[in-house]
């Protein structure tokens, strides 16, 4: 930095941006199950196999592993990916995210769930913009 007291702001390109936004929604998703371990009557639960009224099963824990390694995944596919694909992928994915999220969210009450998936709506709402309004053979960007 020079002595001049400006501080340089560098551009930061849509696959940054969009990387960036699924990083902060898997925290949220992880901070979300960490809380819920903290509600009374949880562990128990779970230790009874059931959570939620949900029996937890290998099928389930694999639908859940998969549910959260596609968006993790998201995190280097949305820099690596050929443009349209990187668009399209960043368009739909969160989409259907969004979509589950709102299904798990019915009916629940607790302030930092309802909170938590607002804020992940958010986020993935972000993608869903920074993604169609992304144009990259106009922008240079790919």
């Amino acid at each position: 930095m020079s002595g001049s007291g400006f501080v340089e702001d560098v551009r930061i390109g849509v696959r940054l941006k969009i990387s960036a936004l699924w990083i902060a929604m898997l925290f949220l998703f992880a901070y979300g199950d960490i809380f819920g371990f903290f509600k009374p009557g949880r562990i128990e639960e779970v230790t009874s196999g059931k959570i939620s009224g949900i029996e937890i099963t290998q099928g389930f824990l694999f639908a859940v592993s998969v549910y959260v390694a596609i968006a993790s995944v998201m995190i280097f596919l949305s820099l690596l990916l050929r443009p349209p694909v990187c668009r399209w992928t960043n368009i739909v994915l969160p989409i259907l995210y969004v979509v589950s999220i709102v299904a798990a969210a019915v009916g629940e009450t607790d302030a930092y769930y309802v909170f938590l998936s607002t804020s992940e709506i958010a986020l993935l709402l972000l993608i869903v913009r920074y993604a169609w309004t992304w144009h990259p053979v106009a922008t240079g960007q790919g």
